[in-house]
């Protein structure tokens, strides 16, 4: 055979090889391709399944979808393991029992069927919470936590879910009520709280979400309503100034916070103090104690904020701990008590009717009781004038219900 004839046979086996090979390498991409698209829905745990009935001591497992449990003492998930939840698993929790987490807390519900934790009396303040003190992760995702903050061995209310360890918390979609004391108290971890609710907790104390000792991370499209205490509380811890608190706080929706612990602390929609940093946006804050206190401890320097709504649906409310003190709310937007100050681009109420956000319905509550009910709808109306005037680099809108849909879904 003439050598270009073998020559031009030995190219085309070559190109033949090379096509397979490329279509080979194009279906390996595009199922790889496949697989990392699918990691973006959550992902339901099936393995080492918990029975339904009654659980306590040490356990471990995936809690079912469908399925009713009854807590009758303590839980304990041990270090190494992990506790989850499939969407619609229902937890009744008796005997003031809380949840002790040390290993890995994984509560994925979903829009349509949420997990739920409450108690067995549905009272506030009548079982523990999660004392996630020393846990190795916490995901919480469409999940019921209701009438937590039940009291320790002291007296003391418990918080609805604690952590004081550098660890990933994941906090998403959930709704929090009728808690005692902190909703959330999170020291040292990396945090992602995005559009929750939480409402009428702690009882004469506790911030909604309290974020200390070098927190990082975001905190937003959250609606907080009723908190005893402040809605968003950042410090550094005092003897360790580094690693710093610095949490991104915009687009949350925080009414009727700081009157349960009166004049001589009162809660403010969000504070910021002790060497912490803030960057603070498009938030709505209406009928608040106070609005924003900036401490004179905190890092000034490096705390912004700004594009921020504030408003107030009466001129003045009685101090609830002190009936004799009357306090001016809108006064109290940026206190006198801290160096927190009005920006050009925030939207402050001057008298009734100026800048109101036009929430769907609101039934107007200043200050509340613990377990006052919740039936506002926090959602605008059109024209409010809370559309358009957000930081861009957050949202364009202003609260936890921006017209882009990344908002609440409550």
């Amino acid at each position: 055979m003439p050598f270009n004839q073998k020559f031009m046979i030995i190219k085309m086996k070559y190109i033949n090889i090379l096509f397979a090979a490329l279509v080979l390498s194009s279906v390996i991409f595009s199922c790889k391709k496949a697989e990392v698209t699918s990691f973006t829905t959550i992902k339901i745990p099936k393995s080492n399944p918990i029975a339904a009935g009654n659980i306590s001591g040490f356990v471990k497992g995936t809690l079912l979808t469908g399925q009713t449990y009854t807590v009758t003492g303590d839980i304990t998930v041990k270090k190494g393991d992990t506790l989850s939840a499939q969407p619609g698993a229902i937890v009744v929790v008796g005997n003031n029992a809380q949840f002790t987490i040390q290993g890995v807390l994984n509560l994925l519900g979903s829009q349509d069927k949420p997990v739920s934790f409450n108690s067995n009396t549905n009272k506030p303040g009548s079982w523990g919470g999660f004392q996630c003190d020393s846990a190795q992760a916490v995901t919480i995702k469409w999940t019921h936590v209701d009438n937590t903050g039940g009291p320790d061995a002291s007296g003391s209310a418990r918080r609805t879910l604690y952590v004081n360890k550098a660890i990933p918390v994941d906090i998403e979609d959930s709704w929090f009520t009728n808690g005692q004391d902190d909703l959330m108290g999170l020291f040292h971890a990396k945090v992602t709280i995005l559009r929750n609710t939480i409402s009428s907790s702690g009882s004469t104390d506790g911030e909604g979400i309290n974020l200390k000792s070098g927190v990082t991370g975001v905190v937003a499209y959250n609606v907080i309503f009723s908190q005893a205490g402040s809605g968003v509380k950042l410090e550094t811890d005092k003897n360790a100034p580094v690693p710093q608190t610095i949490v991104d706080i915009y687009n949350n929706t925080i009414v009727a916070v700081g009157w349960r612990r009166g004049s001589a602390e009162p809660g403010r929609g969000v504070s910021v103090g002790v060497n912490a940093i803030g960057r603070i946006y498009n938030n709505i804050f209406v009928n608040d104690y106070h609005g924003i206190e900036i401490f004179n401890d905190a890092d000034i320097v490096n705390t912004t904020y700004g594009n921020n709504l504030f408003y107030a649906t009466v001129d003045t409310h009685t101090d609830l701990a002190d009936p004799t003190i009357t306090i001016n709310i809108r006064n109290n937007f940026y206190p006198l008590s801290g160096l927190g100050k009005p920006q050009p681009t925030d939207l402050i109420s001057k008298k009734i009717g100026d800048v109101d956000p036009l929430f769907v319905q609101f039934d107007g509550t200043v200050a509340a009781p613990n377990g006052y009910p919740n039936n506002n709808n926090f959602r605008l109306q059109n024209g409010s004038p809370a559309y358009g005037t957000g930081n861009p680099k957050y949202n364009y809108d202003l609260g936890a219900y921006p017209t882009d849909g990344n908002g609440n879904k409550h």
